[in-house]
């Protein structure tokens, strides 16, 4: 007789039946199961989280009051007929992979990861499955990263550049995830102070509280930055005149993103192609679902090197 499948797809998202929760839902469910607190991926609306103390923090600050049951990093938790266990993913500080085990049979959902340790984030683990749900969203081979420390080094002299030319500089990014990043990496090493956005000064807050080691940074009032100073803006906040603006982003290794962000940075807290390919296969997995990103052509890629592989999307609801 067939078992019954440890995940399924259905209107609010990817279910576990036998535990009875969702992960990353989309709508309003019983149980979310979370991997991190980016909006797309922590919604509102469910009657209670789970998510490591990480997550749980920032839940907390952008979803109001909810309850979250913290789950630390290769705990185990029975969930009705489900075991679960969080692991990091080092997409950012406190993101998880969802290791569930139903019957002997295991699934991990990668929520977002990447493969290159950045020094604040939890280093990504490899976790055995049968079964690999992956996001790809930088799932072409176009898609290559430098090092860390070659980016660094490339927007510090960007901004000692626009120093000597008595300007303050600003480089956009993700006031969760991507500006702890930028902070903890040029804090101290440029020519001038770092100065957060209040959304960026608001999660570095709230992630220092439950243990993350952060520089001090002061907290930008909207005004003129003086020369020498390196602001990290939320993508949509206004500049003020005479700022030499940057961005730093995955998407910047295309061209045509790069148009009117200033300059471009390529710096993303996604896996790129070798990274994908060397975490699927350090699963052992025999079965992996796509999601979030190329997922048509993933797949394709996949089932050439011989896996059994689909978008998460047309898997017949089945995993």
């Amino acid at each position: 007789m067939p078992r019954d499948p440890v995940l399924v797809v259905d209107p609010k998202g990817l279910a576990c039946p036998a535990g009875g929760f969702h992960v990353d839902p989309s709508g309003k469910v019983a149980l979310a199961v979370v991997t991190h607190a980016h909006a797309d991926h922590a919604r509102p609306g469910a009657g209670a989280y789970l998510a490591t103390p990480g997550t749980a923090v920032m839940l907390r600050q952008r979803l109001g009051r909810v309850t979250v049951q913290e789950l630390p990093f290769g705990q185990r938790l029975r969930v009705a007929g489900a075991e679960v266990s969080f692991h990091p993913s080092g997409h950012l500080p406190g993101a998880a992979q969802v290791r569930i085990e139903v019957g002997g049979e295991i699934w991990v959902v990668s929520g977002d990861y990447k493969t290159e340790e950045d020094g604040l984030a939890e280093p990504f683990e490899p976790v055995a499955c049968h079964g690999f749900v992956t996001e790809c969203t930088f799932g072409l081979p176009v898609f290559r990263w430098s090092p860390q420390a070659l980016v660094a080094d490339q927007i510090r002299g960007w901004w000692q550049s626009a120093a000597a030319a008595g300007q303050g500089a600003a480089i956009a990014a993700y006031s969760l995830g991507k500006a702890q990043r930028l902070l903890h990496l040029l804090a101290g090493t440029g020519p001038g102070p770092v100065l957060l956005h209040p959304a960026a000064a608001a999660a570095t807050t709230a992630l220092a509280s439950v243990g993350y080691s952060l520089p001090a940074a002061s907290v930008w009032d909207g005004a003129a930055l003086p020369s020498g100073a390196l602001l990290i803006a939320a993508p949509q906040a206004g500049l003020p005149a005479r700022t030499r603006s940057a961005m730093a982003s995955g998407w910047m290794a295309l061209r045509g993103t790069r148009r009117g962000a200033g300059q471009g940075f390529v710096l993303s807290d996604h896996a790129d192609w070798p990274g994908l390919n060397a975490a699927i296969r350090a699963t052992g997995a025999s079965r992996v679902l796509v999601t979030h990103g190329y997922e048509d052509a993933f797949a394709r890629w996949l089932c050439e090197q011989g896996l059994d592989a689909a978008p998460l999307t047309s898997a017949a609801g089945r995993a």
